[in-house]
C-alpha cells in the first residue's frame, strides 16, 4: 500500500461502508415497494469505484453505467439527493424523473449515469476531446461492464480515443455476467483488458476487490494520460454478489462460486481486516464509522420520504420542446 496515506486508507474504507450500506438499504426499500423503476445494485464491486475515484482529482470527469451508485458515492455525491431520485421525489439529482440510472452531478463532474448499455462508452470521447482541448491537464474515467465490451461503440471509441491520444481512462468492471450471460461464454478472449493491443494503449488486468490496486493502476493511467500520451484499459475482475437486479433470483450461477466471492473476495470485509491487520485502524473506530454511515443513510431515507412529489405542472421544465 505504498503511496498512499493511512488518512486515505481510512476514507477509502468509510467510501466501502456507505457503498455497501446504502445498496443494502436500497434492496429493502425497492422490495417494500419505496422505490419504484429499475435498481442495479454494486455490492461486490464496491473496490472498484473507491480505488478509482480516490485516484482522480476533483477536476476529472467521471462517467458511470446503470449500475452506478457506487461510482456517485464514491466521487462524494450527496445520498440524501441519491435516496430522493430513487424515491422519484422533486429534491432528488434529476427532480425525480431519471431514478436510479440517471444520476448526475456536474459540480462533482459526474456526467452521468447511463441506462443504455455502453452509452457511457462514447460519451467519454467527448468529453475526453474537451478535456485535450482545454489543455488544463484534466481526465475522464468511463466506468462500463463486460457485457458493454461486445457493443460496437467499444471499438469505435476506444479506437478514436487512441487516435486522438485522449486522455480517457477506460474501465471495465468485469462482473461474470451480463445480466445471465456469462463473460467466458460472450468473449472469445477471456480477458477485455487484452483488448488493448488492438488500439497500441496500454492495458492493466488487475483485482477489482482490491481498492489499493484498483488506485494504483488507475493512477498510473491517469498519469499516463496527463502527459498527453492517451487513454488506457483498465479490466478489473469483480463480482457481483446478488442477481442482475432485487427480483433475480441469479439461478444460473453455481452456489459454489458464489459462496467463493461472497466469503473470499468480499473487499469490504478483506479491506477492514487489512486495515486491521496493519494497525491503521481499530475495531473501534470501524464500529463508529458504521454507526456515522448507518445515520447517514437513515437521514437520507427520512429526507426523501418527506420530499414533495413532481408537481405535473412542472414535468416539462427543463425539457427541449420542438
Amino acid at each position: 500500500m505504498l503511496g498512499i496515506s493511512e488518512k486515505t486508507k481510512i476514507e477509502m474504507l468509510k467510501k466501502l461502508i456507505e457503498i455497501r450500506r446504502f445498496e443494502e438499504k436500497a434492496i429493502q426499500l425497492y422490495k417494500t415497494g419505496k422505490i419504484w423503476g429499475y435498481l442495479h445494485p454494486c455490492i461486490g464491486q464496491e473496490a472498484v469505484p473507491v480505488g478509482a475515484c480516490h485516484a482522480i482529482g476533483i477536476q476529472d470527469y467521471v462517467i458511470s453505467n446503470h449500475r452506478g451508485h457506487g461510482h456517485c458515492i464514491a466521487r462524494g455525491a450527496d445520498i440524501r439527493k441519491m435516496m430522493a431520485e430513487l424515491f422519484g421525489k422533486s429534491t432528488g439529482y434529476c427532480k425525480g424523473r431519471g431514478g436510479s440510472m440517471h444520476i448526475v452531478d456536474m459540480e462533482l463532474k459526474i456526467l452521468g449515469e447511463n441506462g443504455i448499455v455502453g452509452g457511457g462508452i462514447p460519451i467519454s470521447v467527448g468529453a475526453g476531446l474537451s478535456c485535450k482541448m482545454e489543455g488544463k491537464g484534466n481526465v475522464v474515467v468511463c466506468f462500463f461492464g463486460d457485457g458493454a465490451a461486445n457493443n460496437g461503440v467499444f471499438h469505435e471509441s476506444l479506437n478514436m480515443a487512441a487516435i486522438f491520444k485522449l486522455p480517457v481512462i477506460y474501465i471495465c468492471e468485469n462482473n461474470m455476467y451480463a445480466i445471465s450471460m456469462r463473460s467466458a461464454d460472450s468473449v472469445s478472449c477471456k480477458d477485455v483488458g487484452k483488448r488493448n493491443c488492438a488500439y497500441g494503449i496500454p492495458g492493466h488486468i488487475i483485482d477489482g476487490s482490491d481498492p489499493v490496486e484498483v488506485y494504483n493502476a488507475v493512477k498510473k493511467a491517469a498519469g499516463h494520460a496527463r502527459d498527453g500520451r492517451g487513454p488506457s484499459l483498465i479490466e478489473a475482475k469483480t463480482y457481483r454478489f446478488y442477481g442482475h437486479h432485487p427480483n433475480d433470483p441469479a439461478e444460473y450461477r453455481e452456489k459454489e462460486e458464489v459462496e467463493y466471492y461472497t466469503s473470499e473476495k468480499d473487499p469490504v470485509a478483506n479491506f477492514k481486516s487489512r486495515l486491521l491487520e496493519e494497525k491503521i485502524i481499530t475495531e473501534e473506530r470501524i464500529e463508529r464509522i458504521e454507526s456515522e454511515v448507518d445515520k447517514k443513510i437513515k437521514g437520507a431515507v427520512t429526507f426523501a420520504e418527506k420530499s414533495p412529489e413532481p408537481e405535473l405542472e412542472k414535468f416539462l421544465e427543463e425539457v427541449e420542446q420542438i
